[in-house]
């Protein structure tokens, strides 16, 4: 995704959560002075296949079953612990850094692609996390425009942003195991970050001329109107 296309629904997260883009930047910034560009031949096997986007909810120990079947597995954040605690490998962990910092240093050190992401709210995470990673196994990833080594491919939360990665990079089809639109164990604010990947998701299947299983009957009640 081109970020002219994905700047207009940036705005309106930024205004929706009153976040700084500043604060991206400046989050973005720090990111690209630790990292190296990231060799995408490292995701090649992507292309064409059959991913399985794993989201971090309880519910992703009962559907193990459903990442093993996948050609490939893109984890958002825990979901990449409890894959792994099942002996299901993972091909790439997308994190903000923010709950398994630990298990994103390992992976790359196994030469596994993690996308770390830059954003206001993780800019210390990112300094002082980063530095101890295997750089080469770092694709760096920003939601404001990308500068230096980093890139943006859209999304917003680790599990919609591992969707539109695997899309970025190839993904013939995409599944969801592991995903909870209405956990009622997170917080408002978590509740909130969910609503926009629900939508975020929609725009990506209605752009991919696709659909996603987890979003059946949910769809009517979603607010498109800030995506183009």
């Amino acid at each position: 995704m081109r970020y002219e296309t994905w700047e207009p629904v940036y705005r309106q997260i930024l205004a929706d959560f009153g976040y700084d883009r500043t604060g991206d930047e400046r989050a973005r910034d720090a990111l690209a002075a630790l990292v190296d560009p990231f060799d995408h031949r490292r995701l090649a096997h992507l292309e064409g296949a059959t991913v399985a986007v794993c989201g971090g909810a309880d519910t992703l120990a009962d559907e193990v079953a459903a990442a093993r079947r996948a050609d490939a597995v893109v984890a958002a954040s825990v979901a990449a612990d409890t894959l792994r605690e099942a002996r299901v490998d993972v091909d790439l962990m997308v994190t903000d850094l923010d709950k398994n910092p630990d298990t994103a240093r390992f992976l790359t050190t196994e030469e596994v692609p993690v996308a770390v992401h830059a954003h206001g709210d993780n800019v210390d995470a990112v300094r002082r996390r980063v530095p101890g990673f295997a750089q080469a196994f770092v694709l760096p990833t920003v939601q404001c425009a990308p500068a230096g080594p980093t890139e943006n491919f859209g999304g917003f939360t680790d599990g919609d942003r591992a969707a539109f990665i695997a899309d970025a990079f190839g993904a013939a089809d995409l599944v969801f195991p592991g995903w909870d639109f209405d956990d009622p164990s997170v917080s408002a604010e978590k509740r909130r970050k969910l609503r926009w990947a629900e939508r975020l998701l929609y725009w990506l299947e209605q752009r991919r001329g696709d659909s996603f299983g987890l979003l059946d009957g949910r769809r009517a009640a979603l607010d498109m109107s800030a995506f183009p």
